[in-house]
């Protein structure tokens, strides 16, 4: 019934570069400010946008990492002046957005909301810049009643207390994407110093997306280039292998973003032209298991797949339908993954693959990247000969995905998907994990933790062992397994090693010399 068919009427980003601490405006601020832009957006003239703003029944909310509010939708709603009967603050997860979005079409289809607001944001830039001045709480925030004496970053949450991971030290984003990676790397037969040319090169084809984007934490600042990209220095050190600092998300900014959805009718009742009219036509997400170690592989996302294949199936198109595709990049492979699975060129397609620039140029606003990348989208399906677009947003550690499809034109069958097309984890084969193994084992994918010195630390090994195919995670057992574990020239997957618990018998270490086995 086009009467409730779902559209996009208003959009709004706001960037605070300031960093001093008299300009520091908490993520509450910048979220009220990106929504009134999305309500001015949607409306010409200002009895207009009133009666849009009166009219807000639902209000989603990203989680933002920079403060932790009691009830942030409630504090939103109180600021508009509305009453909504559905408010929602999602869980962590970059994948957020685009869950978010999908659900409040699919509400507003079904005739359970009239006014959807979607928001997010960030203002991690403003609190690290309020804490080396040793001010926190920053001078007028939200009082939250409890103490904040640190700024949040992804890389120093908890690993998970008892598990497999943090008995080895590894769960961290930093970590885990490094290891597929290194698995995808293998699997393609591409050698280590080509991988990383390929990287850098597509990280800095993406700084000059950001570099020409309004909204771009970046945007004024010299380019990153491939050459500055691939070398390693002081300033781009080594993180985990194989990306340096420059290939890694970029947090702290001050970023928000907003997006209004309603019905065609409502649209029609609040004489919101046509012309802001954005349709979404589908979506669709799912996820793997949590415990990376429990994946089939780390050279594909089944959960990436079947969210890309299942929201262009919802949304009635094929790959080749889509002008435009925005793909969630906090580190290179997700783009890779996803482009491999789509059949599209990581490089001189004609078809974009990102519309902001990556975390790292255009910034990494926490968990609300991909609202962003939502906005752009309308922008460029309202101003160009564009038709259809699509969106990934991916979160945890290649944990969560969803992909939405946004059109300047409506629907086929003039009906959103009544239900997700997807459960909400996948149900994958099981993988056998041992805790403790000793024996003949070998590589399956890896990576290796460096310090700000730029010296190797720590190395991360997922390995099979050979006399059963069992998976394991384990350490470097020495300095010679380090040292062979960060070879360049060679491929260490698939390489030989021999695993046995270590001496406190509280972690596996793998080595290279066969004479271990003996000792």
């Amino acid at each position: 019934m086009e009467s409730q068919v779902p559209i996009i009427v208003g959009i709004g980003d706001v960037v605070n570069r300031s960093t001093r601490v008299e300009d520091a405006l908490e993520p509450l601020d910048l979220m009220l400010q990106a929504i009134q832009k999305a309500i001015s957006d949607a409306c010409d003239q200002s009895e207009h946008t009133k009666a849009l703003q009166s009219a807000i029944d639902s209000v989603d909310v990203v989680a933002t990492w920079t403060w932790p509010y009691p009830n942030l939708p409630s504090l939103i709603s109180e600021r508009l002046g509305v009453a909504p009967r559905h408010k929602h603050y999602s869980a962590h997860g970059g994948n957020q957005p685009g869950k978010l979005f999908d659900e409040a079409a699919r509400r507003i289809s079904l005739g359970r909301t009239k006014v959807a607001v979607l928001t997010g944001g960030e203002a991690l830039a403003s609190l690290s810049a309020c804490a080396q001045a040793k001010k926190l709480p920053p001078p007028g925030w939200t009082n939250i009643g409890t103490k904040v004496d640190s700024v949040f970053s992804p890389t120093t949450r908890s690993l998970g207390g008892e598990s497999i991971g943090a008995a080895h030290s590894i769960g961290a984003p930093i970590q885990v994407y490094p290891l597929y990676e290194n698995s995808f790397r293998a699997h393609r037969r591409q050698g280590v110093e080509d991988n990383h040319a390929e990287s850098a090169r597509l990280y800095a084809d993406f700084a000059q997306v950001a570099a020409q984007h309004e909204y771009a934490w970046s945007r004024g600042k010299q380019p990153e280039t491939a050459s500055s990209i691939a070398t390693i220095t002081k300033r781009n050190r080594m993180i985990c292998h194989p990306y340096p600092l420059l290939m890694n998300a970029f947090n702290t900014v001050n970023l928000s973003a907003a997006v209004i959805l309603t019905s065609v009718s409502t649209a029609r009742s609040l004489s919101i032209p046509e012309s802001k009219w954005i349709y979404p036509l589908g979506g669709a997400g799912t996820s793997e298991s949590a415990d990376f170690w429990q994946r089939p592989n780390y050279h594909s996302s089944p959960a990436i797949a079947q969210s890309l294949d299942a929201a262009l199936s919802a949304s009635g198109l094929s790959k080749s339908d889509v002008d435009l595709f925005d793909f969630y990049s906090c580190f290179p492979i997700v783009p890779k993954l996803a482009c491999a699975h789509l059949g599209l060129p990581l490089f001189d397609g004609a078809k974009p693959i990102t519309l902001l620039g990556g975390l790292t140029s255009f910034g990494g606003a926490g968990n609300n990247y991909s609202m962003h990348a939502l906005t752009e989208m309308v922008r460029r399906l309202r101003s160009s000969s564009a038709t259809n677009g699509l969106v990934l947003a991916n979160g945890g550690v290649l944990t969560y995905q969803h992909a939405v499809v946004l059109s300047s034109s409506p629907r086929r069958d003039g009906t959103y998907p009544a239900a997700a097309p997807l459960p909400e984890m996948l149900d994958l084969p099981h993988i056998w994990v041992l805790e403790e193994v000793e024996g003949e084992a070998e590589v399956e994918t890896y990576t290796v933790d460096y310090g700000r010195d730029g010296r190797p630390v720590l190395c991360h090994v997922v390995g099979r062992m050979k006399r059963n195919g069992a998976r394991f995670l384990a350490n470097h057992g020495d300095e010679r397994a380090l040292k062979a574990l960060c070879e360049q020239q060679e491929e260490v997957v698939g390489r030989a090693v021999y695993v046995r618990r270590s001496k406190d018998g509280k972690r596996n270490e793998v080595f290279v010399d066969s004479l271990v086995s003996r000792l």
